[in-house]
Parts: structure tokens; sequence; C-alpha cells
């Protein structure tokens, strides 16, 4: 099939040079016939851009006649560039070959279609210039994450998919079993663990953090870049049941130095998007939300204001605005809260550290206040929070009250307390959520259309 011949149309478009014997293939993206011309405009997922190919000798095709939208094709011929066209250059084939058919009734026509529509397409919409887009922005900045991270000398850790802890101690996990579910084997009362297929209650993870930690408390600098699952029945545009965390963890590390990190990576990712992804930004510009580019580059020129959570909960109860959840010391901040100490009070990205520790997780190290913990949320306009972190608890008599406080099972946490035993030492880390950072970075207004396979109550289709 000419795999390592063929020439890939983002180089083409990239180079824009005339060329012999020059070999693609692709998707026809439209079709235009004139009198004793045709025009076909291919693409080949490589980028945004068609090439178009321009058939002078229609009559001596074979199969031209089913070669229309939708339909695979391979091509060789001559690059002739045009610059004075909008297409800036073009294919004259001497040889065309249709490689795959595809009928008149193809489900995405040469017509803007609805998300909701390609939602329940998922398995096709990837080829409409869109979601392709998307699709390479997602894999663009992905490999921008780890680059962060490689180059300042992390090593990549795979923590579990299936787990016997609730690391979040939110109780909202899937279940893993191989029971028969018409005869679960009860003891005393109780369904029997110990018969299932780990000997114990599994679920698939919510974090990988627990797990980095041990990593860290042994390489020093990690970070966790893998799938995380949540049961939570919320049918919102921000919510999904499957979803990729970004979760780097540093020994020797504090609250400070772990919000200073948190603050460059964010930085980063928003001048890599702008630096690198310029024809994925400008798509998002263009069609999806309009001042895309010129938000990230006003937050690539501001700096994190910091403050406390009883500073925040100060503002905003001095705010000369109803809020439509009540503000009070103890109550977690909603994202209306959020927006308004970003884009009204700052008007800037702030960062919000030493909540109280009813609110948050068992893990998260007690302040010398006993009332509050080393946790920071960052937020940014227009959404709000985008990472939230902490440094780690990292004496064992203080954690193991907190877990007692938190209800969260001991039993599950031995190895956890172990970690505390031998050579404990401060650490810290936080948590980004891929696809959210995608929608900030694009302007996509719904979670389902930044995985390519979203999961969420009652579907789980493709």
């Amino acid at each position: 099939m000419d795999y390592f011949t063929r020439k890939r149309v983002a180089a083409i478009m990239a180079e824009l040079q005339p060329a012999e014997d020059v070999i693609v293939m692709g998707w026809v993206r439209n079709r235009r016939d004139s009198k004793n011309l045709v025009f076909l405009s291919l693409n080949d997922g490589s980028t945004l851009n068609n090439l178009q190919i321009v058939i002078d000798n229609p009559g001596e095709v074979a199969d031209l006649e089913n070669i229309r939208l939708g339909a695979a094709i391979r091509v060789a011929g001559r690059l002739i560039p045009v610059p004075e066209r909008e297409h800036k250059i073009e294919l004259h084939p001497g040889e065309i070959r249709l490689v795959g058919e595809c009928p008149k009734e193809y489900p995405i026509q040469k017509k803007r279609h609805s998300f909701e529509y390609l939602r329940d397409i998922a398995h096709l919409r990837p080829r409409t210039n869109t979601f392709g887009v998307a699709n390479r922005f997602r894999s663009k900045i992905a490999y921008a994450i780890h680059k962060f991270y490689q180059d300042r000398g992390f090593f990549y850790v795979h923590s579990p998919i299936i787990t016997a802890t609730d690391a979040e101690g939110a109780g909202e996990q899937f279940w893993v079993t191989t029971f028969d579910l018409d005869n679960i084997p009860i003891n005393e009362g109780k369904v029997d663990y110990d018969k299932d297929f780990f000997g114990a209650q599994t679920f698939l993870t919510v974090s990988g953090q627990l797990e980095a930690e041990i990593m860290a408390l042994a390489l020093g600098d990690v970070y966790t870049f893998g799938p995380t699952f949540r049961a939570e029945k919320s049918n919102t545009p921000r919510h999904v049941s499957e979803f990729w965390m970004i979760e780097p963890e540093m020994a020797f590390c504090d609250l400070d130095e772990n919000m200073q990190l948190a603050g460059e990576f964010l930085m980063y990712l928003f001048e890599y998007a702008l630096g690198e992804c310029s024809e994925e930004m400008e798509f998002f510009n263009r069609w999806i939300e309009k001042n895309r580019i010129s938000t990230l580059e006003t937050l690539l020129k501001s700096k994190f204001e910091i403050v406390t959570y009883t500073e925040a909960v100060e503002i905003l109860k001095k705010a000369k605005k109803k809020f439509e959840f009540p503000v009070d010391w103890g109550v977690n901040l909603q994202a209306e809260h959020e927006r308004y100490l970003c884009e009204e009070h700052f008007n800037s990205p702030v960062m919000v550290k030493d909540y109280p520790k009813d609110i948050k997780a068992f893990y998260m190290r007690l302040n010398d206040d006993d009332k509050t913990v080393a946790a920071v949320d960052v937020l940014v306009p227009q959404i709000g929070e985008i990472i939230g972190g902490s440094q780690r608890e990292e004496r064992l008599d203080v954690l193991k009250k907190q877990v007692e406080l938190f209800g969260v099972n001991e039993e599950t946490l031995w190895w956890y307390y172990d970690l505390r035993r031998y050579g404990s030492v401060p650490h810290s880390g936080f948590g980004l959520g891929f696809a959210r950072m995608l929608m900030y970075m694009s302007g996509m207004a719904n979670i389902r259309d930044v995985i390519p396979w979203p999961r969420t109550p009652r579907s789980a289709k493709f």
C-alpha cells in the first residue's frame, strides 16, 4: 500500500514544493465536477488542510463515478504549486485508485452537523474538521505534558487501574468483580469478597496519587498520566465517568514549592498550545470560541494571586454581588465564587490555599492551627478550579487520626502507613484533569467533545 513511500498532506502543505511521482492516500472530503475537470479534496488526517486533486482526464479514470464523499483513494502524480490560489498547491494525478467505496448515504455530509448528532456517531466524527482538530490537539498536548516533566527529570509511572483503596474517600467508585451477580456468595449476611477474584473488594481507581507517593518516596520526582474512573451519576457538560489525570508527586517538596510547579506547568501548556498548535488554536478561535487565543495570551502575561481560603471567604462575603450559593467559612467554594475571585476581584488566575480540613481529603497535611490543611486549588477565569493539590501528611500519628476522622477503611492502607514508618519525608503533588484542560484551551463547551469515546451514565457505546 506504499505506506512508507506516501507523502502526508501535512508535509506537502508545509513545504509547498513541486515534486514528481508523489503518492498520497486518504479520504475524499469534497468532489466538484465541471465540463472537462473533476476536483477532489483529499484529507489524510495529518492536518486540517485538504489537498486538491485536479483530474483533467475524467473519462480515463476507472471507478470515477464511485469516488465520492467519504471514499478512500490512492493517488500518484505531480505536485504543482499554485501560490496565487487559496489552496496553494495541487496534485495532478497520473494514477488514481479507489481503495474503499463510500455509499451516498454516508452519515457525514458536507454540511454543519450538531455536536449532539455527532456524539451518536462517535466512530465517524473524527473524520469531521472539528473532531480531527480536537484529536490532533489532544495528541499534541499529551506530548507537551510528557515533555514538561521529562525535561525536568521526572519519571513516568503507571499507576494501577484496579485498586482496593479509595484515594478520595468519596465512595463513588466502580466495583470490579467476577462474581455471578445472580449467585453472590454471602458470609454472615455480607458479601464474601474473599471468594472474589482478588480475594478482596476492588474498584476502578479514582486517582493514581497514592501509588505515585510510593514511587516519589523512592525515585524523587514522578508523574502519572492515565485513566481514572468515577461512578458519579452526573449528566452535565463537565462530567464523565472515565477521564485521564496528570498527577505529579515530588519528594522533599512543600506546599509552596508544589504551587510553584503547578503554576509553571499551566503556563507551559498555554504557551505550548499557542506556539506549537497554531493550526488547532486558530481553528478553535474561529469556529469554537472567538477569544480563545487572546484568553491564553492574557493568562501568559498574568501572575498568580495567592490567598488563603479564609481570606477568600472574607473577600466573597464583602462582595457586592448576590451569589446563588451562600458563602461561609467551612463550605466548599462553588464555581461562581472561584470565578468571582479570578474575573472580578483579582482579574487574574488565583491560588487558594489552606482549606478547612473537613472539606478536603484524609491524606492532606494538617496545618499547625489544627483546623486547616496544606491544600491548594488553582483557579482560572471562566471555569474556576483547574488544578487541585496538597502537601501530603507525612506524620504517621497524624495520618492515622485523619483516616479515623474520615472513616476510611484502615485495613487497605497498611502499605500507605509503611511509607510513613520507613524514611518518611515531606512530599507534595497535584492533579490536573486532562479533558478539563483541553476544554479550557480549546473553548469546547462539553467535555464529551474533547474525549474520543466519552463514558457517561447509561452510555458506554463504541
